[in-house]
């Protein structure tokens, strides 16, 4: 649970934070679905204005890291409060990350809209369905505090991954099939790959919630165990 605070300052401060964390996540999730409905649309303007709204995301990193310095020079916070504040720092990295994966699909989506299409797209956006519930419950997370839904997420990264592979083995196929659709295939497995990549910065930040709820650090736990 987060802190009470007597401060009122301190406390606007830390709402703050939280609304514009859930603000830019919005904004990364939005383009990340805009820019898949570019290519099930077959609609490049659309694309376009995901690669110029790239701008709005960095300002709102920038806005937060400054937020975030602020708190952290003018109000000195402890403990807990500390933790969520160095937990912001690292999650608007990540969603600065998700803005220019979407960038990346926007880009390749304007490539494949010259040509036919390769097969009908049904998977991709599954996927990149899978990818924003990912991004949301893990921000959700973060503002409410909740170990427990950070812990939804790790256990939902799975299935995103298991879908990933599908997509991939299809693409796969169809390169094998015919040299002609080799192009295609490569550009809309980039395409599953960077929305596989969402998921996987969704699923930093839901590590990152654990440790700032719990105290505990839960990633890479393959390499802690070599030093048990």
């Amino acid at each position: 649970m987060a802190a009470i605070h007597t401060d009122k300052a301190f406390e606007q401060d830390l709402r703050n934070l939280r609304e514009k964390l859930l603000a830019m996540g919005a904004k990364v999730e939005a383009l990340v679905a805009q820019s898949v409905r570019a290519l099930t649309d077959r609609d490049s303007a659309l694309a376009e204005k995901v690669v110029g709204a790239d701008r709005e995301v960095n300002r709102l990193e920038v806005d937060i890291d400054d937020l975030c310095r602020r708190i952290l020079a003018l109000r000195q916070p402890a403990a807990s409060d500390l933790r969520l504040i160095t937990t912001a720092l690292k999650i608007v990295t990540d969603l600065e990350r998700i803005g220019d994966l979407a960038v990346n699909i926007a880009e390749r989506s304007m490539d494949l809209n010259q040509v036919p299409p390769l097969a009908p797209y049904v998977d991709t956006p599954k996927l990149a369905d899978l990818a924003q519930q990912q991004v949301k419950k893990a921000l959700d997370a973060f503002v409410s505090g909740d170990a427990a839904k950070a812990e939804e997420v790790l256990k939902g990264d799975d299935l995103l991954d298991a879908l990933f592979l599908k997509i991939f083995n299809e693409l796969l196929a169809y390169m094998m099939e015919d040299s002609r659709n080799i192009r295609r295939a490569t550009a809309l497995m980039f395409i599953a790959k960077h929305l596989e990549r969402v998921g996987d910065h969704a699923l930093n930040v839901a590590e990152m919630v654990i440790y700032m709820v719990r105290g505990k650090d839960v990633r890479h736990p393959k390499s802690r165990d070599l030093t048990e």
